[in-house]
């Protein structure tokens, strides 16, 4: 059963990916020959409205196959008003970027969805104070419940420590405690942390841990909303930073995971319930979303930056040189795909 989540979930994450480059490319006039959601041979196949719709036998990915587009044959060159080659190169550009921002959207979409059914969060009840903490000096204890700082009411665990880093000076702090109110003034101090990328950081903090308590959140259409652009953001900016981390070597090789572990991650989500499988298929959409804009040649990221080479120096690429960057960009994407599989079965076989 999780082989098969698995599947319709990359599928439908790859669908409305190609979905975005389709719909862009059709917008501009570019004839779209194929559509197809997964690479190889055919199981499937309908031509319909001018466009073979197809499903093929290796569900890991998908392509849209324009007039005058290829990536098997980058050198193509097609006339006519409904060819990709006689687009301008902003039209290129929005037609390669629609992919990528379909998977924000669909994200995003998701989040909403996440929120209007009830989205699970940490409680702002207190668990732990740790000893000569300000938090301790000022009178905190396991079990009191923040409900609000300063004029900021509060709903969740992560609300706390988004308003205790993005201001200055003391902050009043009101608590709930046995039935009664309290207030407390708590000037947080700057102090050595850990970022997710266990990197020593520097920031405010009052020395409190969360207790674990889960709340569901009741959101309306509008704080539905922020809750979905705000997760879509923090998404999209924590991937974007683990590939920087991972570039500069902040995080291991060893890290990178393949189509194993993804496997495994929507198949866990799947068995866990339906709130934790939206979860984890938003930030897989993000995560598509991310790394096909890197500016690796073979994926979209390499292509707008083509056109963006081409928009500066109004000329294209040499085709020898064009030819030699998307043979490297497949070289790259199948070495990291090599890693992320080599990496998984590691982890199968040290969990074992």
């Amino acid at each position: 059963m999780g082989t098969i989540t698995f599947l319709l979930v990359l599928s439908f994450l790859v669908f409305f990916h190609e979905l975005g480059h389709f719909l862009a490319a059709r917008y501009f006039g570019v004839k779209v020959h194929v559509f197809s959601i997964g690479f190889g041979k055919q199981i499937y196949s309908k031509y319909w409205a001018g466009t073979t719709w197809q499903i093929a036998m290796i569900p890991l990915g998908g392509y849209v196959k324009m007039k005058g587009q290829d990536d098997s044959n980058p050198a193509l060159i097609e006339d006519g008003n409904d060819s990709y080659n006689t687009k301008k190169p902003w039209q290129r550009i929005i037609i390669l970027f629609a992919g990528p921002f379909a998977n924000f959207l669909l994200a995003a979409i998701i989040y909403f969805s996440i929120a209007l059914m009830g989205a699970n969060t940490l409680a702002p009840v207190i668990g732990n104070v740790s000893p000569n903490s300000v938090a301790f000096e000022a009178g905190l204890q396991t079990d009191d419940k923040i409900i609000k700082i300063n004029d900021i009411n509060i709903k969740s665990w992560d609300e706390i420590g988004k308003v205790i880093t993005t201001t200055q000076g003391t902050l009043q702090f009101y608590i709930q405690r046995d039935n009664k109110l309290l207030v407390k003034m708590i000037n947080p101090q700057v102090s050595d942390s850990q970022n997710m990328f266990n990197e020593r950081i520097k920031k405010r903090m009052i020395g409190i841990a969360p207790k674990g308590e889960v709340i569901t959140l009741e959101l309306g259409f509008y704080d539905s909303l922020i809750f979905a652009y705000e997760k879509t953001i923090l998404a999209s900016t924590m991937i974007f930073q683990g590939v920087q981390k991972l570039i500069q070597g902040i995080i291991p090789s060893s890290e990178i995971g393949g189509v194993i572990s993804i496997g495994k991650v929507i198949s866990d989500a799947s068995e866990s319930s339906f709130i934790a499988l939206l979860t984890i298929t938003a930030l897989i959409s993000v995560n598509l979303g991310v790394l096909n804009l890197l500016p690796i040649p073979a994926l979209d990221g390499g292509h707008i930056m083509f056109n963006l080479y081409e928009m500066i120096v109004k000329r294209k690429p040499s085709e020898r040189v064009f030819m030699f960057l998307t043979i490297m960009g497949w070289i790259i994407l199948a070495s990291l795909m090599l890693l992320g599989i080599y990496n998984d079965i590691n982890r199968i076989f040290l969990n074992n």
